[in-house]
């Protein structure tokens, strides 16, 4: 994995700690949270606090996540908020970080200059030793304080100082004037400048985790259901429980909740390019097969390989060539079902609340887009990159190095971005559908 370090596609954007001041407010902050303490003196940290090289040392990679939920964290620094979330086990855990931080931005960055703010993702579930529990999951909290308890004492003295202004003799209360003395100089004046963190909760309905090999969670849509990356999990508290492999009813899931959209009908973007490219990345996989070196391989040299090996190309290859002609208007609309395998290549996420969430589905579904996957997906892209050749890997991280670290927003913005306003899909229901459900009846 070295050559994905080297170039910023694996551990990128990390915060590097190196001071001995940071060093020391960090092991505080740890100690307070997990009993333990660092010996190191340069490290990296992401958005939650978690370090890679502190969880070699402790020799445990969630030191900051026991038992894979309620995710610990220490901010050192606001600057924390655009760094990645490693070791991620619900895909909401990032954006619920990042949206504290940039809510508490002016308080936070008064607080992390003089101390570590710990705090932790608190939810009612402590263990999720059998999946039913995920499903107990309904609302995230964040607690949060300085390692000395700055705003548990400032919270005090606020309410000392509202003693002190109301209560009749309160001018003469020599035990509480001392209280507020004491209090305020680890405080400073909450008056002028009051130190709180906003308290905030998410509701989280729908995710994916890690846990039991993947699972996405759709529970605010309206036909819910779970989707397993491996084998569909039974007996989980929800209407319908499929596996990836289940195609005909993933993708029947993904068009009754309007969650998807068809590349080509897409608003905004080159839907052509998009098309071509992951026609090259499928090429790539055959290069890969026939051990051809694709070191310094460009648009040109693909489009050379796709004829040389035209007969290896697979059906996928095959359908996304005749979706181009039709979007260039050089054929006829190719019909490809949902059990086609380039089914899942011709869709993006549609313009709803959960489009982050449902292209990291389709990034699975559509594995050899390595650019989506990468995108959408980094810890399933790091799973296939260790099974790859050599050869393929120099080329996808070169690609990926060229294409879209240079300008990643841009990449996303051609990739994903809605041109058209937010608007809520609109869900039809026939009355076999209310009979039945959407997917149909149960065949015994």
């Amino acid at each position: 994995m070295n050559r994905l370090i080297q170039s910023g596609l694996m551990f990128g954007n990390l915060i590097h700690v190196a001071s001995p001041a940071l060093v020391e407010r960090y092991n505080r902050a740890l100690l307070h949270l997990t009993g333990k303490t660092t010996t190191q003196t340069d490290f990296h940290i992401d958005i939650s606090g978690f370090s890679p090289e502190v969880g070699d040392e402790l020799n445990d990679p969630l030191y900051l996540n026991q038992n894979g939920v309620n995710r610990q964290f220490i901010l050192l620094t606001t600057q924390q908020k655009t760094a990645p979330l490693l070791e991620a086990k619900f895909s909401t855990s990032r954006g619920i970080l990042r949206q504290f931080i940039n809510a508490n931005e002016p308080q936070l960055f008064a607080l992390t200059a003089r101390d570590a703010v710990a705090g932790e993702l608190v939810n009612s579930v402590f263990d999720v030793s059998n999946p039913e529990r995920l499903f107990d999951i309904h609302t995230i909290t964040i607690e949060a304080d300085t390692t000395t308890g700055t705003l548990r004492d400032a919270g005090k003295l606020a309410a000392l100082v509202d003693r002190f202004t109301t209560e009749e003799g309160g001018w003469h209360d020599d035990v509480l004037i001392a209280d507020m003395i004491t209090l305020a100089k680890r405080t400073g004046d909450v008056v002028r400048n009051p130190v709180k963190l906003d308290r905030m909760s998410f509701r989280q309905d729908n995710f994916h985790t890690s846990h039991f090999g993947g699972i996405y969670v759709f529970r605010g849509v309206e036909h819910p259901a779970a989707i397993c990356a491996g084998d569909a999990v039974p007996g989980l508290p929800i209407a319908y429980t499929f596996a990836l492999d289940d195609r005909n009813k993933v993708a029947k899931f993904l068009d009754l909740n309007g969650l998807v959209e068809p590349i080509v009908k897409a608003r905004g973007i080159d839907a052509s390019a998009i098309l071509r490219q992951k026609m090259d990345f499928i090429v790539v996989d055959i290069a890969q097969e026939a051990e051809i070196d694709l070191t310094g391989a460009t648009r040109r040299d693909i489009r050379g390989l796709a004829r040389r090996y035209s007969d290896r190309l697979p059906p996928e290859w095959h359908a996304l060539n005749q979706l181009v002609l039709w979007a260039d208007g050089d054929a006829r609309w190719p019909r490809i079902a949902s059990d086609h395998p380039a089914y899942f290549y011709t869709l993006r996420a549609s313009d709803t609340p959960d489009a982050t969430l449902v292209n990291m589905l389709l990034s699975e579904l559509s594995p050899k887009d390595i650019r989506q996957l990468y995108i959408c997906h980094k810890e399933a892209f790091y799973g296939a990159y260790r099974s790859w050749s050599d050869t393929k890997r120099a080329y996808v991280v070169d690609f990926l190095t060229r294409e879209y670290v240079a300008d990643k927003v841009g990449a996303r913005e051609a990739l994903f971005g809605h041109d058209a306003p937010l608007v809520e899909p609109q869900h039809i229901r026939d009355d076999i559908i209310t009979r039945v459900g959407p997917w149909g009846a149960v065949r015994r």
